[in-house]
């Protein structure tokens, strides 16, 4: 079974509801939002005084999907759904 590991850019409702969404695509056994201890490692605009004029957050989720051309519908679902929330998403092999 193929796993997608995404990285999303965005609020946490964002996160809540393309994690929603990635559940009820037909296909797929496990979605789950991990914690990501680099993020623990973000860059800290406060202690320089700079202004943060970013508020989103970065969310870590995993897919699984029954079989490639199910894992190849979340991709575009994720794709889609986020830019519709005004988030961003990656692909990437691994966390």
């Amino acid at each position: 079974m193929p796993t997608i590991h995404i990285r999303m850019t965005g609020t946490r409702d964002s996160a809540d509801t393309l994690l929603t969404i990635l559940h009820g695509i037909d296909g797929i056994e496990h979605v789950e939002e991990i914690d990501d201890p680099t993020l623990d490692m973000r860059d800290d605009s406060s202690s320089s005084d700079l202004i943060d004029d970013n508020s989103a957050e970065l969310f870590v989720i995993e897919v699984t999907a029954r079989d490639l051309l199910h894992a190849d519908a979340v991709r575009a679902v994720a794709e889609v759904e986020a830019s519709m929330l005004g988030a961003l998403v990656e692909f990437t092999d691994d966390f």
